[in-house]
């Protein structure tokens, strides 16, 4: 018996869905090993003075914009830079931000990398528990070197 012509489209529409959603699925796995790494001097300059410079590629603008504007209370230290060198990483920093405009629950922009989804999905409680975490010569979850020895190139594959 023929297949009729509804039938043999919504199978090929079928096919086809199943490719692009395989082919998604490749390609999320693909950009969430690497993420741009900071190449403004400034920023780099200025975001390694104290931790590694995140790319920023993993927060959306929102959260760059909500950091940059509190660094005077920096996770508790007083980061601040001057006027001209603040529009400076806040340009870069939006620009180059996840384009996605994640926040909390509240609506607030999320201000750690740690507090996000997908992070959490990610890593798991067990990946970052204090004992692995210390065996791994990381204080916290903050420290992505200490398990992605190419973090600083936004490398995230290890």
């Amino acid at each position: 018996m023929p297949i009729s012509r509804p039938i043999a489209h919504s199978s090929a529409l079928r096919l086809l869905i199943q490719a692009i959603v395989l082919t998604a699925g490749a390609a999320t796995v693909a950009l969430a090993r690497f993420v741009p790494p900071i190449k403004d001097p400034v920023v780099a300059k200025e975001c390694s003075a104290c931790h590694m410079p995140f790319p920023a590629g993993l927060l959306p603008a929102p959260s760059w914009s909500a950091l940059v504007a509190g660094l005077d209370n920096h996770f508790g230290e007083n980061a601040s830079v001057d006027a001209a060198t603040a529009v400076k990483l806040t340009a870069y920093l939006t620009q180059n931000a996840e384009p996605a405009t994640r926040g909390s629950a509240t609506g607030a922009p999320v201000l750690r990398i740690t507090e996000l989804d997908w992070f959490k999905r990610k890593h798991g409680k067990n990946r970052l528990s204090p004992e692995r975490l210390a065996r791994k010569g990381a204080k916290s979850a903050a420290q992505c070197e200490a398990c992605h020895q190419d973090a600083v190139q936004g490398e995230f594959k290890d």
